[in-house]
């Protein structure tokens, strides 16, 4: 009895390269995790454990109840003849994998071609084999994994009832008497340790290809997140350097290039002595991947590489894309053709990709960012026709009689002019500039209101080196004159207010003009408005470049009373003071 088990023991080999094999394909592993197989998988499904079954019987040992003897191979069998086998395991497990259909369906084949061979328990092998499908479709569970413990269980459980079925109807039953009792605990051990050790194969060699798959995904992931920061400035020395280091350190590959379509613009790990940034592509590989856009492989015939003895004797080079044109390549070395496997060519595959895409992202943005930015500048440049011919009749008429006003008036309008123009070649600037173009624009506007308007100054010094937009400030003051004092006759006041406070910088803009209704306050700056008074475009365009540079906290913050007055806030995060500068003596008047 223990040499029988020992020996059938030693056959489940053939069930380790059976397990092996059946997890080559797909609709094994959905059998595995899915919850229910499609008719033409279970079809599949049922030739291959029925086939499963019949190498279980032919691998088999013989058993001559006359002599007590084993046959190593069993081929056909005589009336006193049975087999010791493990035909129940691909059985048992086509039920607890694909149900109760799929069970039967390789318990009918595996026990037909057992009933073939012969034997005074050739029919009752032959039912055991439909009755094994049975029982273990019966216990499978939807969307439960299979237990190695109830692959052990419901093997040697088939098993036992193969023995009773054997005592209830081979004849004569001293036979099968005597088969049972040397045949029967061998078998049942081994075919649960065999059902339990084929589940545990497939499942460790599907689970450890899924977790190489996960590590992959993961670490492409990782790279994608590196890169993109870099890519976003598009491929040149600096970025494509900072890439290939990202690849060759996460990637472990002997060497690591990106070229564009004349020169290598960076390269990292061995050859870099020859295979330098800046020198010209010297493969012929690589420009016919840039011409057909196509990922290639090179081995040590097909690289020629112009170095006699370069240590790197493979690449796989694949094309880094923009709008579908080739725009350069991503190249990894090899020390030998080896090294190169397929897990290796579809993750580079799904790098090329991955980088092409991040450039496409890089490109929209950028072209996102140059329009908006272009809005924006177009929008800073405009200059309100009527404030400028106002101020131009207004230096008319002073020319003759107050010469020296005018001229003040000029530079005023000069320097007024200067940073307009300004403001459109740079993206922000200091408080400091920004007072004093307000002053320019202001000292135009009290000379036109001739002793109306006084402009009151409380300014913190300190605060004045902080950065903001340019043409902020600016329409802010521009709006309480042109709607806000515009049509009162006296005592016209605009109060100008920068203080550091509670670690932010606060400026404030006040006037004491007819203000406006509460709606429109809280419209005002977070959308274009349409009225007879105007469209709020220039609080709206100042509001809009605030958030962006700062962050929501920074918009604008308006409050008016009708007949009262309207006060404009921002506040922006204070920054750490770079230089002890002089600001302008001339800021608080």
């Amino acid at each position: 009895m223990l040499e029988l088990l020992i020996t059938m023991l030693e056959r489940l080999g053939i069930i380790v390269t059976i397990a092996l094999i059946l997890t080559r394909f797909r609709f094994f592993r959905e059998m595995i995790y899915g919850e229910r197989l499609k008719r033409q998988q279970e079809y599949k499904a049922i030739l291959f454990f029925g086939f499963f079954g019949i190498i279980g019987t032919y691998s088999g040992l013989a058993f001559n109840t006359d002599t007590l003897q084993f046959n190593r191979w069993a081929s056909e069998l005589a009336s006193d003849e049975a087999i010791a086998n493990s035909r129940v395991i691909g059985v048992v497990l086509a039920g607890l994998l694909g149900g109760p259909k799929v069970g039967i369906g390789a318990g009918i084949i595996a026990g037909f071609h057992r009933f073939t061979l012969g034997g005074f328990t050739g029919i009752a092998c032959g039912l055991a084999s439909i009755v094994a499908g049975l029982l273990a479709g019966f216990f499978r569970r939807k969307n439960e994994h299979v237990k190695l413990s109830s692959a052990f269980f419901i093997g040697a459980t088939a098993e036992a009832v193969q023995m009773l079925i054997i005592l209830g109807m081979s004849r004569p039953i001293e036979k099968a008497i005597a088969l049972v009792e040397m045949i029967g605990i061998p078998m049942i051990i081994a075919n649960g340790l065999g059902s339990a050790l084929f589940l545990l194969i497939i499942k460790n060699v599907i689970n450890e290809e899924e977790k190489a798959g996960a590590f992959h995904a993961q670490k492409t992931l990782r790279i994608a997140d590196q890169t993109l920061a870099h890519l976003r400035e598009g491929i040149n020395h600096n970025s494509a350097l900072a890439v290939c280091l990202i690849l060759h350190k996460e990637l472990q590959m002997k060497a690591v290039a990106i070229t564009n379509h004349t020169e290598i613009l960076a390269h990292v790990g061995l050859g870099n002595d020859h295979h330098r940034s800046g020198s010209p592509i010297q493969t012929q590989i690589t420009r016919d991947v840039i011409q057909n856009g196509e990922i290639m492989v090179a081995n040590d015939q097909t690289i020629h590489c112009r170095q006699e003895n370069c240590p790197l004797g493979a690449a796989i080079v694949a094309p880094l894309k923009l709008r579908g044109d080739t725009i350069g390549t991503l190249k990894f070395y090899f020390t030998s053709e080896k090294e190169m496997t397929n897990l290796v060519m579809e993750l580079i595959s799904g790098l090329s990709v991955l980088l092409s895409n991040q450039l496409e992202i890089a490109e929209a943005d950028k072209a996102y960012q140059l329009a908006k930015e272009a809005e924006i500048k177009a929008l800073q440049a405009q200059i309100s026709p009527h404030f400028l011919f106002n101020s131009l009749n207004t230096i008319i008429s002073l020319v003759r009689i107050e010469p020296s006003q005018a001229r003040k008036l000029l530079v005023s309008l000069s320097h007024f002019l200067r940073q307009n123009l300004t403001a459109t070649t740079v993206s922000c600037t200091t408080l400091e500039q920004e007072l004093r173009h307000v002053k320019a624009y202001l000292s135009i506007e009290e000379t036109r209101f001739v002793d109306r308007l006084e402009v009151i100054y409380d300014i913190d010094e300190d605060a004045l080196l902080e950065r903001i937009p340019p043409l902020t400030l600016q329409p802010i003051v521009e709006n309480a004159v042109k709607h806000g004092i515009k049509n009162k006759e006296q005592d016209c006041i605009i109060m100008i207010k920068i203080q550091k406070q509670d670690g932010m910088t606060i400026v404030k803009v006040k006037d004491n003009g007819q203000g406006m209704s509460r709606e429109r306050a809280e419209q005002l700056g977070k959308e274009t408005l349409q009225s007879e008074s105007g469209s709020g475009l220039a609080l709206y365009n100042v509001n809009r470049r605030l958030t962006m540079m700062f962050g929501e906290e920074a918009s604008l913050q308006i409050a008016s009373t009708p007949g009262i007055g309207t006060d404009i806030h921002f506040a922006i995060p204070q920054t750490e003071e770079k230089t002890d500068g002089k600001n302008d003596p001339n800021l608080n008047r």
